[in-house]
């Protein structure tokens, strides 16, 4: 079967999520995948699961985001390191990194330095806060743009004065809207023949994620909170907990009280509009606690979908992954690791009826395709043993030789 991205050649020289998310999607479709990676330790992401590593165990958080792509061992600070990258870089389309402006100059490999050289490149830069601009110069990352955002000031607990999400929303968020750019310049590059330069970085994604909120702010001045100002409640049940919101609904207090069996708090002056019952649903989901406390939480979310209420049930992330949504979508799948077994991991979000995502290859180890890659290049026996003498590979099998 032909996959939709097929004959697509990917360099990924991006570390930790934004970069190898991106380039992970476009070979989850089919795209060959080169992932460049610095000597034996490899991307800092295979550093960072620390519970992991100190058992032995290959980066939980290096896996979720590094399937289907084949790892090239490559000391770009060599002047041989630099060069096999170029001799790489002549039969790719896409290249994608993460570097901040001044390593990229450093290296020589800035959009203006490759444009010429190689037309039809795709070049895609993520980074923290943009590549110009007094944060330009700063590493990013995702708590850091939901500080600077104002994602993290607008919670909905009045009792907070900030939120950090501890799921990197932003990251995720900003790989996948570096593949969309890099998939826009690849179907343009069809009728033009020529690359462009594709940039994301975190802190405009996390103000695009606040795209109605923006919106009413620069509009009106008006903040939007989703949680404060609509009714909304989450209750303990007998055997967990379900959230129940108001959105879309110009009554839900009635309608919640209607689920329940209860009599109507909306006839309240206090719960007698939309806006009193945000205002105020504390107070009305004190009274509310012992009948939902009182239901199972498959109880609940019926009662509450009769009266045509948004609800569900809410989990851990251990429960989510065990839920049958969860499984008859076919969120879960597995991939082979190099240096240990098969394991499970979430797939692709994205479904495509005739050329659907797969996993084709698991994740490799550091290195693990140097010599294959460098070959398909071009590079023979001496070369590589001249590479591996000059330091530019430094992978697991730098102190042995290729034998002609």
């Amino acid at each position: 079967m032909t996959r939709a991205l097929e004959g697509i050649r990917v360099l990924d020289l991006g570390e930790i999520m934004q970069g190898p998310l991106a380039a992970q999607v476009l070979g989850d479709f089919g795209a060959d995948v080169v992932k460049v990676e610095r000597g034996v330790a490899g991307d800092m992401m295979r550093s960072l699961d620390r519970d992991a590593i100190e058992a032995g165990e290959p980066s939980s958080y290096y896996v979720a985001v590094n399937r289907n792509k084949r790892s090239v061992s490559l000391n770009l600070k060599t002047r041989e390191g630099l060069a096999a990258l170029h001799r790489l870089l002549e039969r790719a389309d896409v290249l994608v990194h993460s570097y901040r402006p001044a390593a990229v100059r450093r290296l020589g490999l800035s959009y203006e330095e490759l444009a010429d050289r190689y037309p039809r490149l795709v070049y895609a830069s993520a980074s923290g806060f943009g590549e110009t601009g007094p944060y330009a110069h700063k590493a990013g990352q995702d708590m850091l743009a939901q500080s600077l955002s104002g994602m993290a000031r607008t919670v909905g607990d009045p009792g907070l004065a900030a939120h950090i999400s501890p799921v990197p929303v932003v990251d995720y968020a900003s790989g996948m809207a570096l593949a969309q750019g890099i998939l826009a310049a690849l179907l343009e590059r069809e009728r033009s023949g020529r690359g462009q330069h594709v940039s994301v970085n975190l802190l405009d994604t996390a103000m695009a994620l606040q795209t109605l909120e923006s919106a009413s702010m620069l509009m009106y001045g008006r903040e939007t909170n989703w949680v404060t100002d609509w009714y909304s409640g989450v209750f303990e049940t007998s055997d967990g907990m379900v959230t129940v919101l108001g959105l879309f609904r110009e009554n839900a207090l009635h309608l919640v009280c209607k689920a329940l069996d209860l009599e109507d708090l909306s006839r309240r002056p206090e719960f007698g509009t939309a806006s009193l019952q945000a205002r105020n649903k504390e107070r009305a989901n004190e009274l509310l606690r012992d009948a939902v406390r009182a239901l199972t939480t498959e109880d609940a979310i019926q009662r509450f979908d009769s009266a045509d209420l948004l609800s569900a049930p809410l989990l851990t992330l251990d429960e989510a992954l065990r839920h049958p949504q969860v499984l008859a979508n076919g969120t879960i799948t597995r991939v082979e690791v190099a240096g240990s077994t098969s394991t499970r991991i979430l797939g692709n979000p994205v479904t495509l009826s005739r050329t659907p995502a797969r996993i084709t290859r698991g994740v490799a180890a550091v290195g693990e395709h140097t010599e294959p890659v460098l070959r398909e290049s071009g590079f023979g026996d001496s070369d590589i043993n001249a590479l591996r003498a000059s330091g530019a590979i430094r992978d697991r099998g730098e102190r042995k030789e290729v034998t002609p």
